[in-house]
Parts: C-alpha cells; sequence; structure tokens
C-alpha cells in the first residue's frame, strides 16, 4: 500500500502546475505593512532614543534589508533549507521525488518544501502549518502560491521577507529580534556558528539545547567545516539564556521619558515619534549624574535625577529619571515625577510674591536671629543649615544665601494661604491642601514636589513670568504663553539668584553654583539631608537636579552644593556649548536702579534694583529689629514643652540655650549654674525647670519656665 500512496501524492503536487496560481501581495506590500512591536522614540534629529515593547504577542524590530545581513547567515540557510533555492522556480521538483520515495520506504528525508514554499505560507494565514503539519490541500496551496511568487517577486525579494517574517525562538520573528536578543549584534554581524544556530532555530524553534547544537553542529558540517561540536553547545547554551534576558541592543537612552510619553499618547505598535530630547546631552547628563553619584556612594546616595528644558520654547531636552541599575535599587523609579520634598527650592517665589505685593524690596532689611511661632500644632522654631543667625540682612542676601529665619518671617507677611496658591498657579499640583495644612514651614519647602514641576517654575522666572507647559515631541503645538509673574519682580529674583556675592555668606564666592557666564541658580535640602536639589538657568535653558534615595532614607551629610549642584552646573556648561554666551537679561519696564545705602553701616551700600515707586536711598533699621532687641532669652520659650525621642541616642539628645543683648551672659538651671556662653547645649532632663539668664556682673536679666518630657528608651531588637 506505501507505494500506492506515495506515488499518488506525487502525482498530485505535479498536477498542482496545471491548477491557477493564487495571487500574493507583492514585495513592497509585505516591506510596508510589516510592523515593530516597538514604538521608536527618536530624539529631535532623527536618531533612535528609546524602544518600548507594546505588542506582546511578537517580538519583532525593525525589518532588515538583504544587503545588512551576514553572508554566513544566508549562506547556511539555504545549504540547511534550500540547496536548489537559486535554481528551482518555486518548487524543487527532485526535492519533491526524495521526499515521495523516501515516504514510500519510510525513511526520514529532508522535505519538498522550499524557502519560497515556506515564505507563502508566512505569508498566508490558512497555509500555516498546524499541530498535525499541513493537509494535502495546503501543500497544493503551498505549491501555487510558490509558484507565483518566483513569477513576480526576484530570488533577493523572497529572502529578504522570508528571514524578516520567519519565527526563529519562542517569540522571536524575523532576524533582527533573533540576533539582537540571542546574540547581541545587528543580522550583519553574524559570525559561522551564530549563523548555524540560528538557522537551526527555524525547524525547530523551541527545540531543548542539546537539540538545537546538534543541528547547528550538522549544518556546519554541511557547509564543509570542521567543527568542535561540544564548544558549540556551550555557545548555544549562552545563547539562548541571552534569549530570556531583555534586548541587549534596544535603545536604552531615555527609558523613563518614553513610558511617561506612552501614557500621555497612545501610540500603535510600529509608530517613530519625534521627541525633543536631545540624544548627545541626554547621553551625558546621564553620564554625569552617574559619575557623580559614584563619588557620593560612600555617603549613602544612590538615587538622582535630572531634567534640562529650553527656555523659549518648553522643549524637554534631557530626562534622567535614575541614576540606573548597578548604583541604584530602584532603577524604575522615575526621580523626574516622584514626589519629594523640596526644601529651600521655593524660596525664590516667595519673595517674589513678596515683592510684587510691595511688601518688600530687594534691599529690605529682614530679622535673622532666634524665632519661635505658636502654631495650631504646637511651637515652630526653623533653624538656619549654617545653624547660627546673621542678624539683619537684606532680602537680596537672605534669598541668596538662603537663610531660613527671614524666609519664615516673610511668609507671615505673605501668608501660607498666598504662597501656596501661587505655587498651584506656576504648576505645582502636588500641593492638594490649602496653605494652613502646610503652614509656616512651606516657607522652607516642607511640601513635596515634581522635579519637572520645579523646572518650569523656574523656567517661568527665566522668562520674566511668561509660563508654558512643557514640549515633549516635535509635533505638539507650541503653546502660547501666560503670563502668572509680574515681569520687574521676576527680573529682580532671577538677578539676586544670580548673584555670587550675595550667596557669598552661605556658600562662599567660588561654589558649584558659579558659572563663567551668567545663570541664576538655587540649592535646596529637605529635612534629614533626604532630597538634595540644585535647579536654576542660563538665558537659553534650564536645568534642575535630585540626588537622594528613593527609598527615602538620608544621606550622610550631603548637602544640595555637593550632591545636586556639581550635577546641575556640568550639564548647563554642556548645554551652553552649543548656544550663544548667555548674557544678564535687559530689565523690563517697571524697574530701575539706584544705590542704596544702610544706616548704621548694617549692610554695605550697592546699587540695588527696585520696583518703580519702591525705591529708597536710605534704609534705617526698624525699631524692634535685631539691631535694638531686648535683652533676654531667645530660646528656649516662657512656657515651651519638650519631649525626649527615644529613637535619638540620649549622647544626641540637647538644648540649646540662646541669649541675646547680654555680655558675658551667665545660665542657672533651677538654681544651679549650667555655664557661659550666648548659647549653651543642654543635655536636657525630664521634669518642670526654670532657666535663668544672668549678666556677668551676676544681674538676673530674664527667667522662663519650661519642661522637658521622658520618654521610655525602646529595647534594642535581636
Amino acid at each position: 500500500m506505501r507505494p500506492a500512496v506515495g506515488l499518488t501524492l506525487f502525482g498530485l503536487l505535479v498536477s498542482a502546475l496545471a491548477l491557477p496560481a493564487q495571487a500574493q501581495p507583492s514585495f513592497q506590500q509585505v516591506k510596508a505593512d510589516w510592523k515593530p512591536s516597538d514604538i521608536v522614540i527618536l530624539d529631535r534629529h532623527g536618531q533612535p532614543l528609546q524602544r518600548l515593547r507594546v505588542d506582546k504577542q511578537a517580538r519583532r524590530l525593525d525589518w532588515v534589508a538583504l544587503a545588512d545581513t551576514s553572508p554566513a547567515f544566508r549562506h547556511a540557510l539555504v545549504v540547511s533549507e534550500d540547496k536548489r533555492f537559486y535554481q528551482h522556480s518555486g518548487v524543487d521538483w527532485s526535492g519533491v521525488a526524495a521526499a515521495a520515495w523516501g515516504n514510500v520506504w519510510n525513511t526520514r528525508t529532508r522535505g519538498a518544501s522550499t524557502l519560497t514554499m515556506q515564505l507563502a505560507g508566512l505569508l498566508d494565514d490558512d497555509l500555516k502549518v498546524n499541530k498535525g503539519g499541513r493537509s494535502l490541500w495546503q501543500k497544493m496551496g503551498q505549491t501555487w502560491s510558490a509558484a507565483w511568487l518566483e513569477q513576480h517577486w526576484s530570488k533577493a525579494q523572497i529572502l529578504e521577507a522570508y528571514l524578516n517574517l520567519v519565527g526563529f525562538r519562542g517569540e522571536l520573528v524575523g532576524l533582527s529580534a533573533m540576533s539582537a536578543t540571542l546574540f547581541g549584534k545587528l543580522p550583519a554581524g553574524l559570525n559561522l556558528e551564530e549563523s548555524a544556530i540560528a538557522v537551526a532555530l527555524i525547524r525547530a524553534p523551541n527545540a531543548a539545547p542539546d537539540k538545537v547544537s546538534g543541528r547547528a553542529c550538522r549544518i556546519l558540517q554541511d557547509m564543509g567545516r570542521r567543527t568542535d561540536c561540544a564548544a558549540l553547545a556551550v555557545h548555544v547554551n549562552q545563547a539562548l539564556a541571552q534569549g530570556r534576558a531583555a534586548n541587549p541592543l534596544a535603545e536604552q537612552d531615555a527609558p523613563h521619558f518614553a513610558q511617561k510619553l506612552l501614557q500621555r499618547q497612545r501610540l500603535p505598535a510600529g509608530s517613530r515619534v519625534v521627541s525633543t530630547l536631545d540624544l548627545p546631552l541626554q547621553r551625558f547628563a546621564a553620564a554625569a549624574l552617574r559619575r557623580h553619584l559614584a563619588a557620593l556612594s560612600q555617603r549613602n546616595v544612590q538615587d538622582g535625577a535630572l531634567v534640562v528644558l529650553d527656555n523659549a520654547s518648553g522643549d524637554i531636552l534631557a530626562w534622567v529619571g535614575s541614576s540606573g541599575r548597578g548604583l541604584s535599587n530602584a532603577a524604575q523609579v522615575d526621580g523626574v515625577t516622584s514626589l519629594r520634598q523640596a526644601g529651600s527650592t521655593l524660596k525664590p517665589f516667595l519673595y517674589q510674591l513678596a515683592l510684587q505685593k510691595r511688601y518688600l524690596t530687594a534691599a529690605s532689611l529682614l530679622d535673622d536671629s532666634p524665632l519661635d511661632l505658636q502654631t495650631g500644632s504646637g511651637l515652630y522654631a526653623p533653624q538656619n543649615y549654617s545653624k547660627d543667625f546673621k542678624g539683619l540682612v537684606p532680602v537680596r542676601t537672605a534669598l541668596a544665601s538662603s537663610l531660613n529665619i527671614p524666609a519664615v518671617r516673610t511668609i507671615e507677611m505673605v501668608s501660607p494661604d498666598a504662597l501656596r496658591d501661587r505655587l498651584y498657579q506656576l504648576g505645582f499640583t502636588s500641593l492638594q491642601q490649602d496653605g494652613d495644612y502646610y503652614g509656616y514651614s512651606l516657607a522652607l519647602g516642607a511640601a513635596d514636589i515634581r522635579l519637572l514641576d520645579l523646572a518650569n517654575a523656574y523656567r517661568t522666572l527665566a522668562n520674566q513670568g511668561l509660563a508654558s507647559a512643557p514640549r515633549w515631541t516635535t509635533g505638539d503645538a507650541r503653546p502660547k504663553p501666560q503670563r502668572l509673574l509680574d515681569a520687574a519682580s521676576s527680573f529682580i529674583i532671577a538677578d539676586i539668584l544670580s548673584d555670587r556675592t550675595a550667596r557669598a555668606l552661605t556658600f562662599g564666592l567660588e561654589s558649584a553654583l558659579s558659572t563663567r557666564y551668567w545663570s541664576a541658580v538655587k540649592t535646596g535640602t529637605s529635612k534629614d539631608m533626604r532630597d538634595n536639589w540644585g535647579v536654576g538657568f542660563s538665558r537659553r535653558y534650564t536645568v534642575a537636579a535630585w540626588v537622594g534615595n528613593a527609598s527615602g532614607e538620608p544621606m550622610w551629610d550631603v548637602s544640595g552644593m555637593h550632591g545636586a549642584a556639581p550635577v546641575w552646573q556640568a550639564v548647563l556648561d554642556r548645554a551652553q556649548q552649543s548656544a550663544p554666551p548667555s548674557q544678564p537679561p535687559s530689565p523690563p519696564p517697571g524697574v530701575l536702579r539706584q544705590r542704596v545705602r544702610y544706616q548704621g553701616n548694617v549692610a554695605a551700600s550697592r546699587q540695588e534694583w527696585f520696583l518703580a515707586g519702591t525705591e529708597r536711598g536710605v534704609i534705617v533699621p526698624e525699631r524692634g529689629s535685631a539691631a535694638s532687641l531686648t535683652p533676654g532669652i531667645a530660646a528656649p520659650v516662657d512656657g515651651s514643652i519638650f519631649a525626649l525621642d527615644p529613637d535619638i541616642p540620649p549622647a544626641n539628645q540637647r538644648m540649646v540655650l540662646r541669649a541675646r543683648g547680654v555680655s558675658r551672659p551667665q545660665w542657672w538651671l533651677d538654681g544651679k549654674k549650667l555655664g557661659n556662653g550666648a548659647e549653651l547645649a543642654w543635655f536636657p532632663w525630664p521634669g518642670r525647670h526654670q532657666l535663668e539668664l544672668r549678666a556677668g556682673d551676676g544681674r538676673s536679666v530674664e527667667k522662663v519656665r519650661f519642661e522637658v518630657r521622658g520618654a521610655t528608651a525602646r529595647p534594642k531588637l535581636r
């Protein structure tokens, strides 16, 4: 019975040529219809920046031209799958006869399906093989379609389409996806061994590694190559293991930006989107951040983020969401959009509001001395970063040197509600509560914000109060800027932030905040050094950097000056290389400059910018200022209640007693002398106490009462 069956099958296949050929799409149609499983994000110059997988059914990369494939792979493919590919017209009749004869005698042969017939099966769903193999009618359909393809396509087109459509292993479809995933290289770079492994996968895509290596070894032998099959088996195992990892060739320059862009726009697989990012600047920013964080690794610093905006257009030029794997334990967390505590970075907007409302001028004096405010949640006693007090300081110095007490005195004038509303208007939409919720601490950044919002708000200052949303792609329309801030007061704030002399009180004349061109900058450090910020602008660009830990864990002795500021400076320097020199901006209408002098030499005289109508030639310290404070106890305040924290080691818990206006002060507690000095650190002891301040001659100046409440130490965990 077997010879009859074999001859019948052979006859049916021969008769297929007499039937009309089934039309197939043209090569150009097939190539045009090819859709990678990814979305490709391009930079503003058209360079590939990031790939994002959106089609989870199969892994497909870009269409690869035949000329861009390895000759070794093409040779191995033809030797293994279709030795007479360049001689037949779609059907290899010698192969058909061999297959039929093998069927007669029940022996295994390679099969009669040519590359053209296999391509026909890839192009037509009705001809695809199922679990039971192709039916007789499917084989006849393959024959008809192959004949048509050979008549209408060139051999090169047939081979090119085949190697792009064929499946290799698992979800990998096409030579590009296979080469990148298994071997980490482009198809043109496949060597002889890799080519044999790839071709071996075509026949049995999901075979066990030993089966794949055995077949690859036979392919190499058929090609006339002497092969170490044991070594080849090791190569196979390595390649298949690599296939379980992420695609190593996929562009990974802006993963966090791409994810956010995909959330903003619903894009189909195969889309190519031209973003506003600049690839060279993006790579430089990412490398600069990693280098700096690596240098800080011994100070418990893992994470950072950075964003660069074009001031005029709002184009996002760089977006680095994380320090990346190897440094961070949370590389997937996007630091550009994560909520972090603002620190001192909100102070410019507080002072701008005070200037705009004409509560203050840049020359006004603010009292930097101990301050205790009664609030609904208790006593609020802000401290400066340097743990000391400067006395009377001009607004210019208070902002540039980031003094905390003057900022709190300013928010007393402006009100927390007004500042919160202004910040929300500027784009800080994370501030969902009213001003009373944040209280006076809003002046010092006790609110969670996003780096992107912070950068765009500073960009508004750079544009003298004109605001617009950041732009993500070159196809996005440029929104018309809206005026959110007064131009004149915005100009003065920017001038203060650019004044290295005014910031020298805290930061010195030369620091990471100083550039060779005009720039304005502000740092910030949140409570317990959990967040560092460095944000500022030149005439052309705004750069904002954050350094910290995604987990919220504190850094060890890292301020904004040493954490974020060096990265800010490096990236702004790089951006400025392609821009005209950054010169100071011209003053807008409503601003004038006048020399101001301070009575009593409280501050040095200088030229100062004023809003028209607020200018003054002489500043006189007002009554009640630090220059005429009543002698007495600055801290603690009478009636204060303090509590010992069980989480803080006792040796580290101290209360600082502060005197004002007293010569050679002496401290007496509960009738016993504690010590001398304007400031004295005292280990707090539970109970009710009376503190007395005496002058050097023994005269009693002031007495206050306060209470220290005890705390039970928590047992150590074993």
